[in-house]
This record gives C-alpha cells, sequence and structure tokens, in this order.
C-alpha cells in the first residue's frame, strides 16, 4: 500500500509558500480598498485595477496549490515528479490576467464612446498612492523568492505585482489629469487593460516554452563536451541532445560516439561515470545512446 507521497516544504519550497501566502492576504486586503475607492470615486480605472489586485490573489492561491502538487514524490503514473504543476499554474495565472486585460479594454473604450468621466477625491489619492507602495515591495519580495528558489510562477507573481504597481502609478498621475479631462479615466483604463495584456503575454510565453520544449542553449553543450572529454580522455562526438524540464527536475538525454573497438564493458563503464558526473555538477539525471565512432 502506498503511503503518502507529499513531501514536506524544504528549501526552496519555503519560498514559494512564504511569498503566496504573503501575496495573498495582501492582495485580498487592496482589492477591498481598492473597490471601495473606485465606486466612491465612479473610476473604471480603479475599479479595474482592485480586479488586477483580485487576480493578484487568485495568482498567489494557484501559486500555492502548484506547489502543494509539484512537491510530490514521484509515483507509477507520474516517474518524473509532478514538477510541471508550477508551470500549469502560472499558465493558469497568464489565461486569467489576459481576460482581465480583454474585460477592461472594452470597459476603457465604452467609457471614452459615452463621455463618462470619474469624480477623484482624497480617498483615491491616498488608496492608489498605498497601493503602489505595497505592490512594489511584495514585487520585490517576490523576486527575492524567485532568485532563492527558481520557481517559475514565483517571477511570473512578481510581473503580476509590478504591472499593479505601475497601474496604481497611472491612476495617480491620471487623478490630476482627470480634474482637467473628462477622458482621463477611459484612456486610463485602456492604459491600464494594455499592460495586464502584456504581462499575460509575458508569463504564457514563459510558461508554454518549457511545457513544448526547449533547445539546449550553448553553454550546455559546451559543458557536455567538456565533462565527456574529462571522463573519457579524448575528445567525443556529442548530439542529438534533448533537454526536459519536470519543474525543477531535469532530464537529459544525448547521444555519444566512443572508439568502436571498445568492449561493451569499457563504453558502458564510460557512459555511467559521464552520467554520475553530470548529476553531482548539474543536479541533471542524463541518459546516453552510445554509437560507435567509424
Amino acid at each position: 500500500m502506498r503511503g503518502n507521497n507529499t513531501m514536506k516544504p524544504q528549501g526552496s519550497d519555503i519560498y514559494l509558500l512564504r511569498e503566496g501566502r504573503w501575496s495573498l492576504l495582501a492582495n485580498l486586503l487592496l482589492f477591498a480598498v481598492k473597490l471601495w475607492a473606485g465606486i466612491i470615486s465612479a473610476s473604471a480605472a480603479m475599479i479595474a485595477d482592485a480586479w488586477h489586485t483580485l487576480s493578484d490573489s487568485l495568482s498567489s492561491l494557484i501559486i500555492l496549490i502548484g506547489a502543494g502538487v509539484s512537491r510530490k514524490k514521484a509515483d507509477r503514473e507520474h516517474p518524473f515528479g509532478h514538477g510541471r504543476a508550477e508551470l500549469i499554474a502560472a499558465l493558469l495565472v497568464g489565461m486569467l490576467l489576459a481576460f482581465i486585460a480583454f474585460e477592461f479594454l472594452l470597459e476603457g473604450v465604452a467609457r471614452i464612446r459615452t463621455q463618462r468621466s470619474a469624480e477623484y477625491g482624497t480617498i483615491a489619492i491616498v488608496v492608489t498612492a498605498a497601493s503602489l507602495i505595497l505592490k512594489g515591495a511584495l514585487a520585490q519580495y517576490a523576486l527575492f523568492c524567485y532568485r532563492k528558489s527558481n520557481y517559475l510562477s514565483l517571477k511570473a507573481d512578481a510581473w503580476h505585482h509590478r504591472s499593479d504597481a505601475l497601474s496604481s502609478l497611472l491612476i495617480l498621475a491620471g487623478i490630476f489629469a482627470g480634474r482637467l479631462f473628462w477622458w482621463a479615466d477611459g484612456v486610463l483604463t485602456i492604459l491600464v487593460s494594455l499592460m495586464i495584456a502584456v504581462t499575460a503575454v509575458q508569463i504564457l510565453r514563459d510558461g508554454i516554452r518549457p511545457l513544448l520544449g526547449e533547445a539546449p542553449d550553448k553553454e550546455l553543450l559546451n559543458y557536455l563536451s567538456d565533462v565527456c572529454r574529462r571522463v573519457a580522455g579524448f575528445s567525443v562526438n556529442v548530439h542529438h541532445v534533448h533537454l526536459h524540464r519536470y519543474g525543477k527536475h531535469l532530464e537529459l538525454t544525448f547521444h555519444m560516439k566512443l572508439p568502436a573497438a571498445y568492449s561493451l564493458h569499457n563504453a558502458h563503464e564510460i557512459v555511467t561515470r559521464v552520467e554520475k558526473q553530470i548529476k553531482n555538477e548539474r543536479q541533471i539525471e542524463a541518459t546516453i545512446h552510445m554509437e560507435p565512432q567509424e
């Protein structure tokens, strides 16, 4: 009978969980305050910014769920672990942002067509300024956690916080412009929606690329040639290299040519030593196909 295959949070997982929890709490509070200020001011831009913040809360919740799933150990159905759950979490965040951007783009256009304006007051200024400061701090904290853990969803969340901070900055500038120009709120709503859309594209691009498969970079190819040379004692032809990401777990397959005169035992010994060396130096699970060198 199988035991519990969920790992306790350790090392880099701790940063993922901490950022997700703090982000969730802060964003829920900010959403309520921004929505209240937006309704009082009759500002579609501020209400859009509030929903942008709520999407941050949902993304933090998705990240926490993704963290829990990705920490599960490999099993019979998932021999490479559950690490790609973290990538799926980032994709869900990106799709959520894309939907929100489209909705508020339509609202901004409608505001301009109907010539609806907002009535900004002191509350709008205070709330927007506070949001700008807090979201900037959350973005920096998410980036700090990303650098410590290398979880893509944390980088996505940092961009999410940063886009929210920039939208707050736009609205803060627009509050003063809105007193002079009736169309300021509609234009700001469109600008905020475009910023959200740019963030969505960046997150979706970074999440889709590993799922589709990545070409190995030049540094990795040079490293493989070097480690094979060090182990075999001579230059080795390395080709047909494929890298597969499962969250933080990496699987590498490639072909290497060895002298045709080598016995199967000698060739297997060299290949095994290369695989162990790659595992020790790069924490990558390598599988190597041997070919005779003509």
